[in-house]
């Protein structure tokens, strides 16, 4: 099996759409082609199709997120009680981490009250997590209205959820569009780390020279998983230091995976490429 030279740290995949659906099929792909670790979704049958095939799952979605960090309490309240019933069969059936991107419900509210719903939320979960032994893993995907993306608000999260059962999916591409040091993030939140994901980004000096930051072009059409200036990439492909990102998760004892999230206009859009990109990640990753 595929392990990063680097920690050796096992080597997966984020399952996504198309043929990927067919999960024994898409099992039996990976382990042929020497991918160890799985990302599903919500299914919790799928957690026993994926070890009985061999492979460890890295994550599984969370069964609810917005509602959870919805403005009504009364909704929120039952939210967490679904996610609470999920999380003690997800880790039951053998999954620990569960990953979420904190989007709030209603995104035009200013971002300090539904940062004010989110902590609610999260510190009402932590204790069926910590009671099933699984881990919240929170992305920093800069969508609409989207909380814990930066350092300040990761820290923020932190300071008023103290459970050690709220953690991160390290993904550093989203941090390196942000203009996000990534190897600085991970250094100050490693701790918290409980998952990674292999994915890059490319930024073009000239491109941001043209554009900007702060606004769509007008004439260029943007790439597909990309904007004017950048574009997520599979890893090798952008700007992370994957060796000293490594270095660094060596360093503090990380007992992970890294899998490989697909999004990269080169690779995504048919059955090929898709297992091109993941192995070309892959075998990337191997080497560092």
């Amino acid at each position: 099996m595929l392990h990063t030279r680097t920690g050796n740290f096992p080597i997966g995949f984020r399952r996504g759409g198309g043929w990927q659906k067919d999960l024994p099929s898409l099992a039996k792909w990976a382990t042929e082609n020497g991918l160890g670790v799985i990302d599903i979704g919500r299914d919790v049958a799928e957690i026993a199709v994926a070890q009985n095939a061999g492979l460890q799952v890295g994550s599984v979605d969370l069964l609810e997120w917005q509602p959870m960090f919805s403005s009504d309490a009364g909704k929120r309240r039952e939210s967490v009680a679904k996610n609470a019933e999920y999380v003690a069969q997800a880790c039951a059936a053998g999954a620990k981490n569960f990953f979420i991107v904190i989007l709030p419900e209603d995104a035009a509210r200013p971002r300090k009250e539904n940062f004010g719903y989110a902590v609610e939320s999260l510190n009402a979960l932590s204790p069926a997590l910590e009671k099933a032994g699984g881990r919240l893993v929170i992305e920093g995907w800069p969508g609409p209205g989207a909380l814990c993306c930066t350092p300040e608000s990761y820290r923020a999260t932190f300071k008023e959820c103290a459970s050690s059962a709220i953690g991160i999916n390290y993904d550093p591409s989203h941090l390196l569009r942000m203009g996000i040091d990534p190897l600085r993030f991970l250094k100050e939140f490693v701790s918290r780390v409980g998952h990674v994901h292999g994915k890059d980004t490319e930024i073009s000096a000239d491109d941001v020279y043209e554009y900007g930051t702060e606004q769509p072009a007008t004439f260029k059409e943007s790439p597909a998983f990309g904007a004017s200036a950048w574009r997520y990439t599979i890893p090798g492909a952008g700007g992370t230091d994957w060796p000293a990102v490594l270095g660094v998760l060596q360093s503090n004892g990380y007992a992970g995976a890294v899998c490989i999230e697909l999004e990269d206009k080169d690779y995504n859009g048919s059955e090929d490429g898709e297992k091109r990109g993941i192995l070309a990640g892959a075998q990337f990753l191997s080497t560092q």
